[in-house]
């Protein structure tokens, strides 16, 4: 199982020097990719299922935010061997073939390292689709996303037929240069829906998953694996996204936190689930703060997690 880190684009501080830290911190530990948050403008009442403490944690969480794509492609020019993620995009609060070209420059310039996480948000998410201009999206935003999939790899692959969709006709269009992967560039769902979840098996290549518990997961992972067997679909990516709360306690969203040995089995159970990579975020947001974190979280986590794994899979 792979490690990779969430960079702090969000939250207030969020700076360069944070992010050029978060990536330092993967280069010298060798966890493989980087990943960015995607707001646009959050709405500070909202309403749904989340409540008050939500709503301030969102808040917290993504009214300061650097903008996902222009993140990624300052850390794609600065550090050449991590995979950059978009974990996750919305393309019905953004237009799809915009997106689609943004995409596809940024794996061009960065040699293919692109991963796009989409999904539609959740129903407090309404006001930021309405700041936007998008309200009038809201309502089909899951028919506009399975279309924003379809349109990107219809462009990425390089097709000059028409494409006609509910949302977009282009009938008379280029779209050059093609990414280095053409329609290969990886795309996983997000969001915790059952409808997000069917998009595993029958349309993306994967799953990023965030506050999830890896026992809630192992109970739904197998059926997604199974649909995408029965479509003929290779087996999905499943990448999970947590904070690392070493010697806290828990909260109302889910983390590994506690002691080093509960946190360890924590990545043990996510390995048993079948996760591919494990995305770690962490709370400081300052340059130092994030390299004493991620030290400390490597020396008394990660490394002994590794040789605990590595016991386990040399006694079967």
């Amino acid at each position: 199982m792979d490690i990779g880190l969430a960079i702090q684009n969000n939250r207030e501080g969020a700076s360069a020097e944070g992010m050029d830290a978060s990536a330092e911190a993967a280069n010298r530990y060798g966890w493989t990719s980087l990943w960015v948050a995607d707001h646009l403008m959050i709405g500070r009442t909202g309403e749904g299922e989340g409540g008050e403490w939500f709503l301030q944690h969102n808040i917290d969480e993504h009214e300061w935010i650097l903008e996902a794509m222009l993140s990624l492609m300052y850390l794609g020019a600065r550090h050449e061997r991590v995979r950059l993620g978009l974990g996750v995009a919305v393309p019905p609060m953004r237009d799809a073939p915009q997106f689609a070209k943004e995409i596809a420059t940024l794996d061009t310039l960065t040699g293919g390292r692109v991963v796009v996480g989409v999904g539609v948000g959740d129903i407090e998410d309404i006001s930021e689709y309405q700041n936007l201009g998008k309200g009038d999206r809201f309502k089909v935003r899951g028919r506009y996303l399975d279309e924003s999939i379809a349109l990107m790899r219809h462009l990425w692959g390089g097709r000059t037929e028409p494409f006609e969709g509910e949302f977009h006709q282009l009938r008379d269009y280029t779209f050059r240069p093609l990414p280095p992967r053409g329609a290969d560039i990886p795309i996983l769902t997000g969001g915790r829906s059952d409808r997000a979840m069917a998009r595993v098996g029958v349309t993306t290549d994967g799953y990023y998953g965030a506050r999830w518990a890896p026992e809630r997961f192992a109970a739904t992972w197998p059926d997604v694996l199974a649909r995408a067997a029965a479509n003929g679909r290779p087996k999905p990516y499943l990448g999970m996204r947590v904070r690392m709360r070493i010697e806290e306690q828990p909260d109302e969203i889910f983390s590994l936190c506690g002691t080093p040995d509960q946190m360890i089995e924590g990545l043990l159970e996510y390995e048993r689930t079948g996760a591919d990579e494990v995305i770690l975020v962490f709370d400081p947001v300052d340059p130092d703060g994030i390299l004493r974190y991620a030290e400390r979280i490597q020396r008394e986590v990660i490394v002994p997690w590794r040789q605990r794994s590595a016991e386990l899979a040399a006694t079967g």
